[in-house]
């Protein structure tokens, strides 16, 4: 039977997601940390960081978000055994 992963279930498990992506980049734990997880369509998380960036200055991370995404769906999908992409607002 397969069922099908809901927004609120990645949710529930975010601190272990978090706490895996610590155990393999402290700098992409702190990334994600601000994260809030506003939407999942069953392929694409999307993180939302606006709150996050009212503090923050114009920095480019762009480089660095790549290394950091693939971690964060690497640990995605060994902690849930899903595929996903990530998305940011």
């Amino acid at each position: 039977m397969l069922t099908v992963m809901e927004l609120q279930d990645i949710r529930n498990r975010w601190n272990e997601v978090l706490d895996a992506v610590l155990e393999v980049d402290r700098v992409s734990w702190l990334s994600f940390f601000d994260a809030r997880l506003a939407e999942f369509d069953g392929k694409t998380l999307t993180l939302d960081f606006s709150d996050a960036r009212k503090l923050s200055n114009s920095h480019e991370f762009s480089d660095v978000r790549i290394k950091q995404h693939e971690i964060l769906i690497d640990v995605i999908s060994k902690i849930f055994g899903i595929n996903i992409s990530i998305a940011e607002l």
